[in-house]
């Protein structure tokens, strides 16, 4: 489609009053519906419907504002008159806003028990068909300061390396870190490899001043703490 003929199925071909772009800033974000601000994310509709029209499509096709931010780039393409460039500016939005929710959630949120951090990550691990590893960054009160992946590993191992454990927590300037990783297989059992790169991090967090609270292991809908079953979390060094 050419430049001139998209202008015509743009927010610009669209009365002024209706326009969402400039509805948005006169009577700011809180004020436009959901449809209003998926248009302004895609910019332009297509031959016979506009920009607006091919919104209200997306937001009745899913039928949920977290369906529609759960959905695939292929699963959008669906959609017609949603290409796939359309459908990455979609994703890409709703991307976005997860991080900031995760994020601000996170930051509020305190570690008091092994279940408390397995509540924060067991959605994005417990079904995953890799092994991620995630540190939890703690400040001096518990409060989780962000999370981050520091490896993804085959279906049977994951190369943790110490550097990629406390660069995260160096950064931003955690005072402790807590240890979680998925078990594939379902079975949470720790391996004799799970206790082998415990006692190392937990050597080099004693180094660095930045202690080791725990190592969860996430299975099918349950999980296993180290501490919890006993293992020392203080280095002998």
């Amino acid at each position: 489609m050419s430049d001139e003929k998209q202008a015509q199925y743009s927010m610009a071909a669209l009365p002024a009053d209706e326009r969402p772009r400039e509805r948005l800033h006169r009577l700011g974000s809180e004020a436009m519906s959901t449809a209003e601000l998926i248009a302004i994310v895609l910019g332009s509709g297509m031959k016979g419907c506009s920009v607006l029209q091919l919104a209200n499509q997306v937001v009745s096709h899913f039928g949920s504002l977290s369906a529609l931010a759960e959905a695939t780039v292929a699963e959008l393409c669906l959609i017609k008159g949603l290409g796939k460039a359309k459908a990455i500016q979609l994703k890409a939005a709703f991307s976005l806003g997860g991080r900031l929710s995760k994020q601000s959630f996170t930051q509020k949120y305190r570690i008091e028990s092994p279940l408390h951090a397995y509540n924060l990550v067991k959605d994005e691990l417990a079904n995953e068909k890799k092994e991620w590893f995630v540190v939890i960054l703690l400040d001096v009160k518990g409060f989780v300061i962000a999370q981050e992946v520091v490896a993804i590993g085959t279906l049977s191992e994951t190369l943790v390396h110490p550097r990629e454990v406390f660069y995260p927590a160096i950064r931003h300037c955690a005072s402790s870190v807590i240890l979680i990783h998925n078990h594939p297989s379902g079975d949470p059992k720790p391996s004799k490899e799970d206790y082998t790169i415990t006692e190392i991090l937990v050597k080099v967090g004693s180094l660095m001043s930045i202690p080791v609270r725990d190592h969860i292991i996430i299975g099918k809908e349950r999980y296993i703490s180290l501490k919890q079953e006993g293992f020392s979390f203080v280095s002998s060094l």
